[in-house]
């Protein structure tokens, strides 16, 4: 298949009776994706500032909710690899925020929890979090919200096998 054949084959699938695809860059999910998250992130800064990344908050966030896990499982809950979250988990110690620490009953690993430090921070980000989520929806009625927010949720559950870092959201939830 040549070039030019591959090309119309691929705007020429059907999506229903006599309806076609659009290739416009605009059109696409994975590029509406991408600027969905340029604008989260750039929204994220402007209102929460530089103290935190959004990964290293959502870091934080799950040693809040469940201290004393291992990095590979904070890896999973976080949908990250195992290498970002180690050397996010060094950063965030560097900076006091966390504390990384080997059990004595398994020396093979090491388990993380929020230090004082680290626990102050997300209590002093709460209110800047609530204004990011309205920030990020108001320009939404509560209802287009609403169905904004379910249709993104079901479509990450729907693709969370498709990524490289899968979330696993609970304890020891396996890798399916």
């Amino acid at each position: 298949m040549n070039r030019q054949t591959a090309s119309s084959s691929r705007t020429k699938r059907p999506s229903g009776p006599e309806e076609e695809l659009s290739t416009d860059l605009y059109d696409q999910p994975g590029h509406l994706i991408r600027r969905a998250h340029q604008i989260s992130v750039s929204m994220f800064h402007a209102v929460i500032g530089q103290e935190v990344t959004p990964i290293q908050y959502g870091a934080l966030r799950i040693l809040q909710d469940h201290p004393d896990i291992d990095q590979v499982t904070l890896a999973k809950m976080c949908a990250l690899d195992n290498s970002t979250t180690a050397s996010l988990a060094v950063r965030l110690e560097e900076r006091g925020l966390v504390e990384r620490f080997v059990p004595p009953e398994n020396k093979r690993y090491r388990l993380l929890r929020l230090t004082r430090a680290g626990a102050e921070l997300l209590e002093e980000l709460v209110p800047s979090v609530h204004e990011l989520r309205h920030r990020l929806l108001d320009p939404l009625t509560k209802e287009e919200q609403a169905t904004f927010l379910a249709l993104l949720s079901k479509f990450v559950r729907l693709n969370n096998e498709k990524s490289r870092a899968p979330l696993r959201r609970e304890l020891g939830e396996s890798d399916r």
